[in-house]
């Protein structure tokens, strides 16, 4: 295996041990509470921390295992809604909307991987909340099958970091591979594998436009 591969897969894992060890340690220390408590009221409180944080864990995982797995329990195509309930899960109690704009047929794995993979990247941008739109159609054969996605975000402000802004927009080479650029790395391997191509646009200081197209199947 190459250094870039192993690399690679040291930084999606490196991504996401730290997504998970805020909920996980939060489980740890509730468990240890609800050693020492008495208190009904507390334990009770303890027990619903337990709960959220069980939860949590439970989202990401599902997530993780959609957007950086081989998503072993799916075929070739994978129902939408699956995809929709895992950014949902990401999304958790932030205030961000999210308008899902796909239809009920499933989606080819390589779709949903950039569709995971992108909102996780906004969802991150989007700190003080705002509004998330995601598209994707598949054109008919005198497209060649193509895949179209989009993703649109709307907030007061839009906190995408740069070096994965520059990924997107220029190509893996563009900025250094660290566990934050992993994600927005992936949507470009994977569209890369699928004969398709990555398209990034800052419409407005407040608006963003990324999307992909995938023409082959990998």
């Amino acid at each position: 295996m190459s250094d870039d591969r192993v690399d690679f897969a040291s930084m999606l894992a490196s991504r996401l041990c730290h997504d998970l060890l805020s909920p996980v340690g939060a489980f740890a220390n509730g468990l240890e509470l609800l050693a020492d408590e008495q208190d009904p009221a507390m334990r009770q409180r303890c027990f619903e921390l337990l709960e959220q944080s069980a939860r949590t864990s439970a989202n990401k995982l599902k997530f993780f295992r959609l957007a950086f797995g081989s998503a072993g329990g799916f075929g070739e195509l994978v129902p939408a809604d699956e995809a929709k309930s895992a950014i949902h899960g990401i999304i958790g109690d932030r205030a961000i909307e999210l308008n899902w704009m796909i239809g009920t047929d499933p989606l080819p794995k390589p779709a949903v991987k950039i569709i995971l993979n992108l909102s996780l990247l906004l969802v991150d941008a989007l700190v003080r909340g705002g509004r998330l739109d995601i598209g994707c159609e598949e054109q008919g054969a005198g497209t060649d099958g193509a895949v179209e996605i989009a993703l649109h975000v709307e907030a007061e402000r839009i906190f995408l970091d740069a070096d994965v802004e520059r990924i997107l927009a220029e190509g893996e080479g563009a900025s250094a591979m660290t566990s934050r650029t992993a994600p927005a790395v992936l949507v470009q391997a994977v569209a890369r594998q699928n004969d398709g191509t990555v398209m990034l646009a800052r419409e407005t200081p407040t608006s963003l436009l990324v999307g992909a197209v995938l023409r082959g199947r990998g």
